[in-house]
C-alpha cells in the first residue's frame, strides 16, 4: 500500500489529501492513512501545510 499511496502522490503533482488518494485509489481512507504516516516516518513523505502531503 505504501509504494502505491507514494506513487499516486507523484502523480499528482502536488499536495494532496490522505481522503482524496482514497477516492483515487479506491480503497478505504484509513488504509491510506496508516501508508501515510510509515512513510512520514520513513523521510518519503512531507507535510507542506496541515492535512496535506506530498513526496519528499
Amino acid at each position: 500500500m505504501k509504494d502505491t499511496v507514494l506513487k499516486a502522490m507523484r502523480e499528482a503533482g502536488g499536495p494532496v489529501r490522505p481522503g482524496d488518494l482514497a477516492k483515487v485509489l479506491g480503497v478505504d481512507g484509513k488504509e491510506v492513512s496508516k501508508a501515510i504516516k510509515i512513510l512520514k516516518e520513513e523521510g518519503s513523505v512531507v507535510s507542506p501545510k496541515r492535512c496535506y502531503y506530498e513526496p519528499a
